[in-house]
């Protein structure tokens, strides 16, 4: 282990301070716990008690991790649960469950009871066009309520569906409604973005003219431009009229599939990952009672992309099912303003947010100043997930967004269906930089490459060890390809492919993708380990490493870093340079530090290295670049190279 590294785990953990706690939670977590400490089943038997069911289950799990199911013979259904109950019951049906506001300003408030018609109509309007249980519905969208109604009209009626990013491009868009046979797909005519429009619906048509399972196509006017349509178009708010009197919600078995999601990726098929209906909504559930500590009063801004799966884990299944109310925005949170994150929160109350770390790297950047004009009284709560939280970010977060906010950094996959590790929010100490602890229902490993447990402070491999409901069940239409990417590594265990380190307090340290740790001359580097470095300069506001290849060396680090304002250039490169050497050793040294303006990211925030890796070793992207938001951040990082920029459109890729 690292000198750098050591530092890390080595860091004091941080109790709450007492206005942090909730001794409610703490005692809800104790039951569980307890309940765990039984058996993991025990603890899923509790919280599959806490939604509604058709009809119990026979048993609660069999089979294991590589195939099992949860609930077996149960019924329910998730419509039900996240909406439905809300709005029947008169003390909760007038709290609103979305507040939607649009870039340009427009803002649109949804009360569960108007919610519940709305869902009930539209899954009506499902069914009097084809649509049946066990057929595929695309949602081509960005964040909008239509996409909160679309997900639960196929809950209602058993349709299986697929969120496609709306940053995606023509070719992204037809390999995957080809891949899913996608049977009805859900748009809006155009979305904004950075003060554009983003045109869907063409977008849509290009691709659709290539397909013969696509039947119809419900149009959302977003822009209200009245966009003529044409032949197997139809509008949202005739479709609407289809089912005035909606349609009753249909019992479905636990493990029926409920939706499949693509990875991102540089494969030529995409992946669909398919989750259950009541494993992945009690799983959510569960995740949004340990992650948020959900409130009476609570106003919850999940600032994700719907088309990252955080978003309906946290927001339109997670944070429902437990009768939050959610604020969904539309836009970037840097327009028109930097002010803009501040400005939501204020005109809002909003008194939890939820985001990637590269949102607070955005807000430090933008500096204290900003941070200081804008006190956000009612903020009580700040959690983040999606890639590794520096400690120099976590720290300013603490510090000066609210009147001081706890920051729960939480881990998990896209295959595992929700955040699996992390401190409780309102009872467990936070350590920056850890992903806490794994909560009820879930155990872990860390494995050598023989598949041997390594002891705490010696890097590894990250597996589970036992099944939970939210574990991906599959890959759409090729079974032996999950088995193959998760299982046959270390048979018995599911393989993240990421690589961790487990510190002294029992706290948990996902250091990255193995497939990213750098070996340099015979030595293993996480990226994590050289980023803490150069993200601990108090200059740098944002970095990403990646390993590029080397004739002597095999493979060397390279840093990109993005620069707070007024910082010097030279001395920076010189300072994290010399500090990568000091710290790790001269094996470790940086074969090169670009300063950039932007990097290259997708939508939900995460930064995409393979891409850095491909502009130092081939001047362009290699593969899919369907998942990133905006070329500038790549056409930045190639500048900051000397690569010529490539005529790369986001959206584009397989």
């Amino acid at each position: 282990m690292t000198d750098s590294l050591s530092q890390l785990l080595s860091a004091p953990l941080q109790p709450l301070r007492p206005d942090w706690r909730s001794p409610a939670q703490a005692e809800l977590l104790r039951k569980a716990r307890a309940l765990h400490a039984d058996s993991p089943d025990a603890y899923w038997a509790w919280a599959a008690q806490q939604q509604r069911w058709r009809r119990p289950w026979d048993t609660v799990r069999t089979g294991t991790i590589e195939d099992f199911t949860f609930f077996a013979g149960g019924e329910l259904n998730v419509a039900d649960n996240c909406v439905d109950r809300w709005a029947e019951d008169p003390a909760t049906a007038g709290r609103p469950a979305i507040i939607w506001e649009g870039e340009p300003g427009d803002v649109r408030t949804v009360s569960y009871a108007e919610l519940a018609d709305e869902v009930s109509r539209l899954a009506g309007a499902l069914a009097a066009l084809g649509v049946g249980r066990g057929d595929v519905v695309a949602i081509y969208m960005p964040n909008a309520v239509e996409a909160f109604t679309a997900v639960h009209a196929c809950n209602r009626i058993g349709a299986i569906y697929t969120i496609l990013f709306s940053g995606f491009g023509p070719d992204a868009v037809l390999s995957r409604l080809r891949a899913s046979r996608a049977k009805l797909v859900l748009v809006l005519d155009a979305s904004y973005r950075r003060g554009k429009l983003t045109p869907l619906l063409d977008t849509l048509r290009t691709a659709r003219g290539q397909l013969s399972t696509v039947e119809h196509t419900i149009v959302i006017d977003r822009t209200g431009r009245g966009v003529p349509l044409e032949d197997g178009e139809i509008s949202y708010a005739d479709a609407l009229n289809l089912a005035p009197d909606g349609v009753p919600a249909a019992a479905l078995e636990a493990n029926d599939p409920a939706f499949l999601i693509f990875t991102s990726g540089t494969e030529a098929r995409p992946k669909g990952v398919v989750h259950s209906a009541a494993g992945f909504m009690i799983g959510a559930w569960a995740n949004v009672r340990w992650q948020v500590a959900p409130e009476d009063g609570d106003i919850y801004w999940v600032a994700a992309d719907v088309g990252w799966l955080t978003f309906p884990i946290q927001a339109v299944v997670g944070g429902l099912a437990n009768g939050m109310t959610i604020v969904c925005f539309e836009g970037a949170m840097d327009t028109p303003s930097t002010a803009r994150f501040y400005e939501i929160c204020e005109k809002h109350h909003v008194s939890k947010v939820l985001g990637a770390p590269t949102l607070l790297r955005m807000l430090r950047k933008y500096g204290d100043d900003l941070a200081a004009r804008h006190a956000l009284p009612d903020l009580r709560l700040v959690t983040v997930q999606g890639e590794p939280l520096d400690g120099e970010t976590f720290g300013w977060a603490t510090q000066h967004l609210g009147c001081g906010v706890p920051v729960v950094n939480a881990y998990g996959q896209t295959e595992t269906g929700s955040t699996w590790a992390y401190p409780v929010a309102g009872v467990e100490p936070l350590k920056p930089g850890s992903a806490g602890t794994a909560v009820p229902g879930h155990e872990y490993a860390i494995l050598d490459d023989n598949g041997q447990p390594v002891p705490p402070g010696t890097k590894g491999n990250l597996v589970l060890c036992q099944p939970f409901p939210t574990l991906a069940r599959t890959v759409w239409d090729d079974p032996e390809r999950y088995h193959q990417a998760y299982f046959t590594r270390f048979p018995g265990y599911y393989c993240s492919n990421d690589e961790a380190v487990l510190d002294g307090d029992g706290h948990l340290w996902v250091l990255g993708r193995a497939d990213d740790v750098i070996n340099v001359a015979a030595h293993r580097i996480s990226t994590l380990e050289i980023e803490a470095i150069a993200t601990a300069h108090p200059q740098v506001a944002e970095a990403a490493v990646v390993g590029v290849a080397d004739p002597t060396k095999g493979t060397v680090p390279v840093a990109f870093l993005t620069l707070l304002d007024g910082a010097d250039p030279g001395q920076v490169k010189q300072e994290v340079s010399a500090g990568v050497v000091s710290q790790l050793g001269g094996y470790a040294r940086l074969g090169a530090v670009y300063l950039t303006a932007a990097l290259p990211k997708t939508r939900t925030g995460k930064i995409m290295r393979r891409l850095l890796r491909d502009v130092v070793e081939h001047g362009a992207p290699q593969g899919d670049t369907s998942a990133m938001e905006d070329v500038a951040g790549l056409e930045a990082a190639q500048q900051a190279v000397g690569a010529t920029p490539a005529s790369t459109t986001p959206g584009s890729g397989t």
